[in-house]
């Protein structure tokens, strides 16, 4: 039983950490589908699901919000914008950018840390107790968070895109699940060419 109840619950803390993030920068727009974050990493933001993934997706909400473009190079070159309102967020950086992926690989500084940690420990209790149960089910999709192979864990992830040119990467499957809306133009993403099933 407690299988089949940890997914909406751990969506349930990923969409409450979000709320917690709200409180502290209101103009984050709302997380229209926490699920869609479960089961797969980031390449592009070089972290697997995580406080501080969270708070790397915030940035790039705000961001849209205020109608910036924080990114090139297809969503993966994070540049100095993105930098800037990560600073914002509580998030440190090296100090030179990566070649390909620029300032993603940002960090919690220790000021978010203290504010953000009993958000922090919620959020790994159910991220542990989440990938115990699917691990320990093989007849779900999500097979456990990205460390084997640098994979994502949920399947092959493709680029999905809105109206205003925005794109997320993310597991068909998941998209096939519910719409995810993109919090610049209000559109849903959507995969503009077929690609191999998840």
């Amino acid at each position: 039983m407690s299988t089949t109840q940890t997914p909406p619950v751990l969506a349930a803390e990923l969409a409450q950490a979000w709320a917690d993030i709200q409180r502290y920068h209101p103009e984050l727009p709302d997380l229209a589908a926490p699920e869609s974050l479960i089961g797969e990493s980031s390449s592009a933001c070089g972290h697997e699901l995580s406080f501080e993934r969270l708070l790397h997706e915030a940035v790039h909400g705000i961001a849209a919000a205020r109608g910036i473009r924080d990114t090139s190079r297809a969503g993966r070159y994070h540049n100095r914008r993105f930098l800037a309102i990560a600073e914002e967020l509580g998030l440190d950086h090296p100090e030179e950018p990566h070649p390909s992926s620029g300032f993603s690989l940002v960090t919690l500084n220790a000021e978010a840390k203290r504010r953000y940690r009993p958000t922090i420990e919620r959020l790994q209790r159910a991220l542990k107790a989440h990938t115990v149960a699917t691990s320990a089910d093989t007849t779900r999709t999500f097979r456990g968070p990205a460390a084997r192979h640098g994979s994502s864990g949920g399947g092959v992830r493709v680029k999905a895109v809105c109206d205003c040119g925005r794109n997320v990467r993310v597991v068909p499957s998941v998209l096939a699940q519910a719409p995810i809306v993109c919090g610049g133009c209000g559109k849903p993403f959507r995969i503009p060419e077929v690609m191999g099933a998840a």
